[in-house]
């Protein structure tokens, strides 16, 4: 993606089955859960670079031994940092205490983080704020060893203030308003609950205080829980948390907008965000590999017994296309394919747009994540140019010479790598006309490939804010002096905020909406967002599932392709000497090649809760009344 967009975050959670001398004497070392851990946050780093945590707890400790840790870092390379940390808080105890090398139990005991609960988070900071109190995991204290809860998740909720107003309704008083603390004290509310109602129920049945607490541990219903905590979430989320005493879960949102993936045999149970992660750390085949359903939950209590249970009634599924073109890293098997079929559905609009000359066509893509999507778009052209020299071939009725079937055979589609992104160029100056010189040049380009004759097709994941388009990568394609610069992007337009994980708040950066916008202007019908606004700051006290997305009114009377052409004269610009042309993939091919991902609200309008009308709405009220804060 050639826009910079904070997005996403990943959750990593293990939980070893075996006790820890299994693992040391089968891998060598009781650190292998801390081990596959720090290859699974790296493994999703793609997901999350502002920040990074790690939690895990011991099981059956003695009281007063520490059986909680936690470490967090917004270090430049927070997974690094945070293992580093690890790493030298282990190896200290090791050099110090010798005789824990060949001891498992003393290691357990004395070393902090040998546990057999891991849960790891790496995480954007959507909100703007980078402070190591925003990293997961959260952790809820208490001296009850059933009452402590570690929570990390990969989430937005859109009724942050509701959630806040329901927990003072409880009678709590939450430090924050802020989505992981009231999610968090929500669960917590209800296992206090569920625990003080257990407790009360042993004590009826004789036990004694003392011999509560394990039976508690047994007897607590973690889907239960779940089930009275997110009864009134609205939100995409995968939340995952760690009890105590040994519990965990991973729960999913019942539309499916959050990813999640679970693989479990004798040894271990471990949940991630990304398929490719699971498959790579511990070495298991793709099919082996189980996405969690929506709404379900994956539940390991203290004894390792796994369940998945329906938490929560699934809604129709409407799993993040984002994922698909951008977000996950490309490696997994079904992804992969996705994105070659983007490029794929996009040939005959390009073909349309360069006249269906490839012979004067250079095609490319914008590192690096478009690498996939351009091997699609290229398998396309190549069956063009075939099915094209099979007619010419026919065409000449066996007469042609062997040096013309040569030349019609001779043509291939012209690959080039045209821009390369100079990572270590850095903007370092504010002032506005000085940074935007500098941002041209954050890419170069490869000179002597191109005619002045030459179209210039160049392929993108996804085409947000046009800034990086506009300021860098025209300006230096146009340096190149083609006849036309078209940019394809494998996304369709993205017209409405995300309020689901992506840092996507407001309407007015989105290339799309300004260039609707525009052309509002051009014919005269400004006054539609007049109206727009008076519907939506009609529905700001109805209840979400009364509210309706208007700022879908401001499309309605224009095509894709007149969008396009707007955001095209917007990207381009006077100072441009080729003609500028901007594709967008289709909604419907998005559906057709990734058809178990049908999550489109940012390309739609079309929210899969009925809070997303509600923050789409709030969107345009701060757009219309120049408010710079986010919609949710």
């Amino acid at each position: 993606m050639s826009d910079a967009l904070k997005h996403e975050c990943g959750i990593a959670l293990i939980r070893l089955l075996k006790p820890l001398e299994y693992y040391k004497e089968k891998y060598g070392s009781a650190f292998y859960g801390v081990n596959k851990m720090y290859l699974m946050m790296e493994k999703q780093h793609n997901r999350g670079q502002d920040g990074a945590g790690f939690a895990s707890i011991k099981l059956d400790v003695e009281p007063g031994e520490r059986y909680i840790s936690r470490v967090r870092s917004i270090a430049q390379q927070p997974i690094q940092d945070i293992f580093a940390q690890i790493n030298q808080r282990i190896n200290n105890k090791l050099l110090s205490n010798p005789e824990y090398n060949d001891d498992v139990q003393l290691q357990k005991k004395h070393i902090p983080y040998v546990g057999e609960l891991l849960l790891g988070h790496v995480r954007y900071g959507t909100f703007g704020k980078n402070s190591v109190e925003s990293v997961h995991p959260f952790l809820r204290q208490n001296n009850w060893m059933h009452r402590n809860l570690i929570v990390a998740g990969n989430f937005n909720m859109t009724n942050v203030n509701e959630l806040f107003d329901n927990l003072i309704q409880l009678g709590q008083h939450p430090k924050e308003k802020a989505d992981t603390i009231t999610v968090m004290e929500k669960i917590g509310h209800f296992l206090d609950d569920a625990v003080s109602k257990i407790y009360k129920d042993l004590k009826k049945e004789g036990y004694s205080k003392n011999e509560c607490s394990p039976l508690i541990a047994e007897r607590l219903k973690v889907g239960k829980i779940l089930k009275r905590a997110a009864k009134n979430w609205d939100g995409g989320y995968a939340m995952a948390g760690l009890l105590g005493h040994g519990d965990s879960f991973v729960l999913r949102d019942p539309s499916g907008i959050r990813p999640a993936y679970y693989y479990k045999d004798d040894e271990i149970v471990v949940v991630a965000s990304e398929r490719p992660v699971i498959q790579t750390v511990f070495n298991v085949p793709f099919e082996s590999v189980k996405e969690l359903d929506p709404g379900h939950a994956i539940i390991t209590k203290k004894s390792g017994v796994t369940q998945i249970k329906k938490i929560l009634d699934p809604l129709e599924r409407k799993a993040c296309s984002f994922e698909r073109i951008y977000f996950s890293r490309g490696s997994d098997a079904e992804i992969y394919q996705e994105r070659k079929m983007l490029g794929r559905l996009l040939m005959p609009k390009v073909l349309k747009a360069i006249d269906n000359d490839t012979q004067n066509t250079v095609f490319s893509y914008i590192p690096n994540t478009a690498e996939t999507s351009f091997f699609g778009m290229i398998e396309s052209v190549e069956e063009h140019l075939n099915e094209k020299k099979t007619k010419s071939i026919l065409a000449g009725g066996g007469k042609l010479s062997a040096e013309r079937v040569t030349e019609i055979l001779s043509e291939f589609p012209r690959i080039e790598k045209i821009a390369i992104k100079d990572v270590k160029l850095r903007t370092f100056i504010t002032e506005d006309s000085s940074r935007d010189d500098l941002v041209a040049h954050v890419y170069d380009v490869t000179y002597g490939v191109i005619k002045p004759a030459d179209n210039l097709v160049i392929i993108d994941d996804s085409i947000v804010r046009g800034t990086t388009l506009k300021k860098s990568i025209i300006k230096m394609m146009d340096r190149l002096n083609p006849k036309k610069i078209v940019v394809v992007s494998s996304a369709p337009q993205i017209r409405y905020p995300d309020c689901y994980g992506i840092d996507m708040a407001n309407l007015e950066s989105l290339i799309a909406f300004r260039a609707t916008l525009e052309l509002l202007k051009d014919n005269n019908q400004y006054h539609i967002i007049d109206d727009v606004y008076k519907k939506c700051i009609k529905q700001v006290n109805l209840k979400d599932v009364e509210v309706v997305n208007h700022v879908k009114e401001v499309y309605d009377n224009f095509s894709d392709e007149q969008i396009s052409d707007k955001i095209a004269e917007l990207l381009g610009g006077e100072s441009i000497n080729a003609e500028v042309k901007i594709i967008f993939q289709p909604v419907g091919n998005l559906h057709k090649a990734c058809p178990k991902n049908l999550g489109d609200w940012y390309f739609t309008g079309n929210y899969p809760t009925p809070g997303g009308n509600r923050v789409v709405n709030r969107a345009f009220i701060n757009f219309y009344e120049g408010n710079k804060e986010r919609a949710y």
